[in-house]
C-alpha cells in the first residue's frame, strides 16, 4: 500500500511539473473573445488580459515597403504583397471594425502589455521582398526596444535562416513547416519546431523525446480540442498554440 501511494505521488508530481512547464501561444490573439478579430489589436490585449505566455501574429510587407499584421496573403480582395499602404491598405477595415494594423502599431500596444508577442513571417512571393520583410520587421521590434519579448516563426526555410543569422543573440526562431528533422533544425541553430499537431500526433510521434533530447523547445500549433490539449500537456510541451487558450488555461491551472 505504501509504495502504491508513493508511486501515485511521483505520477502526480510529474503530471503537475509537466503542466507547470507547457506555456499558452493565443493563435493570432485571443480573437475568439467578444468584440475582437484575427489579427487585431484587441486580440492582443485579449491574450494579454487573460496572461497567455505569448500571442501570435502574422506580417506580411506591402508593395511601398509598410509591414503589416494579417494572416491571408490577400484581405477584401487587396493582395498586400502587391498593393500599396497609402493607397489601399490603410482603410482596410477587420470584421470587428478595427483597422487592418501596422506593425509598428501593433509594437505600441505590445509595449503596454506583457504578454510576450510571436511574429510569423509569411512567406512571400519574392525572396528578395521576404527577406527585407524579415529586416524591417526586426528593425521595428529594435525600435520599440522589444528584442527581448519577441520571438519568430515561419513556414519559410529562407525566412528562418534569416532570422536566425540577423536576429540579436539568444532571440529564439522556431520552423513551422514540419519537414526537418530534430537534427536539422538542432544544426542551424533553431530554437526548435513550432509543428502542426498532425506531425506528432501520426506523422512523427517519435520527434518529440529526440527534440527533448537534443535540448529545443516544442511549440505545436494549432490545438483546440480538449484530449489533444491534454496530450501534448502530459507531453510536456514547453508552448502549446490555440484559438481557445481559457479552456488550456483551466486545463494547466493557471
Amino acid at each position: 500500500m505504501k509504495i502504491q501511494k508513493l508511486f501515485l505521488s511521483v505520477a502526480l508530481l510529474c503530471s503537475v511539473s509537466a503542466m507547470a512547464d507547457t506555456e499558452i501561444i493565443a493563435h493570432r490573439g485571443y480573437w475568439r473573445a467578444p468584440g475582437s478579430a484575427q489579427n487585431s489589436l484587441s486580440s492582443y490585449q485579449n491574450a494579454d488580459r487573460i496572461g497567455c505566455f505569448g500571442s501570435e501574429i502574422d506580417v506580411w510587407l506591402t508593395k511601398d515597403g509598410v509591414v503589416v499584421v494579417n494572416h491571408d496573403p490577400s484581405y477584401n480582395g487587396v493582395v498586400l504583397e502587391t498593393a500599396t499602404y497609402a493607397g489601399e491598405v490603410k482603410n482596410l477595415k477587420l470584421a470587428n471594425g478595427e483597422k487592418l494594423p501596422t506593425l509598428e502599431e501593433y509594437l505600441q500596444v505590445v509595449k503596454k502589455g506583457k504578454t510576450r508577442l510571436v511574429i510569423e513571417i509569411k512567406t512571400h512571393k519574392d525572396m528578395w521582398r521576404e527577406n527585407l520583410c524579415v529586416d524591417k520587421v526586426l528593425e521595428l521590434v529594435k525600435k520599440y526596444k522589444l528584442t527581448k519579448r519577441v520571438d519568430y516563426i515561419a513556414f519559410s526555410y529562407n525566412a528562418t535562416l534569416r532570422l536566425i543569422e540577423k536576429a540579436p543573440k539568444g532571440t529564439e526562431v522556431y520552423y513551422l513547416n514540419g519537414d526537418k528533422s530534430p537534427q536539422e533544425l538542432k544544426q542551424i541553430g533553431a530554437a526548435g519546431p513550432d509543428y502542426n499537431e498532425n506531425i506528432f500526433l501520426s506523422k512523427h510521434p517519435e520527434w518529440l523525446a529526440e527534440f527533448k533530447r537534443l535540448g529545443l523547445k516544442v511549440n505545436v500549433w494549432t490545438v483546440d480540442k480538449k484530449e489533444n490539449l491534454q496530450f501534448f500537456i502530459d507531453k510536456g510541451v514547453e508552448f502549446i498554440t490555440t484559438n481557445e487558450p481559457e479552456l488550456l488555461k483551466g486545463m494547466l491551472g493557471k
